[in-house]
């Protein structure tokens, strides 16, 4: 997100965002932070109760929600990543706020349909939806070629994750075929953060969520996974951020 972008086309406050990198507070539709539509569909699929996991340099998110109460839930909750480790060491920095319960874990510079969080929310735990590629591509955001580099996703014909291929070579992707992808959203036990803490570091040095479920899967822990045929809007980079104004338009952040 930080990097130049000639064809992307932002205003003043949406080239400042991302020019720190955060990525979930970029000005959308209507001046409303993107992170205000997520918020939205987190609410209306019936959570009550979220926990925003920053860096320290952040303050600006807790500072933009403290000016700015919302009019309904969920209500906010704050943890503090003190150093950018990795997504599984994020899951461990909102440990306090976790607790014992099952919960639902999520990239803040994605926007998931309210109805796939709602029925995430109601699965058996652990779980994720395993999306269509094609829709991805058809319904949201996100171009085929970005598509190709998500992690693909090997399920049991009961419905049970097997592996989470995170770079499939050729012969590996054509054996998978039509396999669907994660667009990291879980719903997550006590298990899985204990598989957090085990978790080695990732080639890039970091403690990687999908690398956590897998250990998880591995050591023998039931993880369900269903078939999604839905958009999700993926801000990855300066020139997405058009394209969703575009997608969020008809939605309105409600939050």
């Amino acid at each position: 997100m930080r990097r130049a972008d000639n064809g992307a086309l932002l205003d003043r406050a949406q080239d400042a965002a991302a020019e720190v990198g955060l990525k979930a507070f970029v000005p959308v539709e209507g001046g409303r932070p993107f992170l205000d539509y997520s918020l939205a569909a987190l609410a209306d699929a019936g959570l009550t109760d979220v926990c925003l996991v920053i860096g320290p340099e952040h303050g600006v998110v807790r500072e933009y929600y403290a000016r700015r109460p919302a009019s309904r839930p969920p209500r906010l909750h704050f943890a503090i990543q003190v150093h950018p480790l990795g997504t599984a060491d994020a899951v461990l920095a909102a440990t306090p706020f976790t607790g014992d319960d099952p919960f639902l874990v999520l990239n803040a510079d994605n926007y998931y349909p309210a109805a796939v969080l709602a029925e995430l929310r109601h699965r058996h735990a652990p779980a994720l939806p395993a999306f269509d590629r094609t829709e991805l591509v058809d319904g949201g955001n996100v171009p085929a070629g970005r598509v190709a580099r998500f992690a693909l996703l090997e399920v049991a014909p009961d419905g049970r994750l097997l592996r989470i291929w995170e770079k499939p070579d050729e012969a590996e992707a054509a054996r998978l075929g039509d396999a669907p992808v994660s667009m990291n959203v879980w719903l997550f036990t006590p298990r899985l953060v204990q598989a957090c803490r085990e978790v080695p570091p990732s080639p890039r040095g970091e403690f990687e969520l999908p690398l956590a479920v897998q250990l998880a899967v591995d050591q023998g822990v039931r993880v369900d996974a269903w078939r999604v045929r839905a958009p999700v809007l993926d801000l990855t980079e300066r020139r997405d951020i058009v394209d969703i104004q575009r997608h969020l338009a008809r939605l309105g952040a409600r939050w």
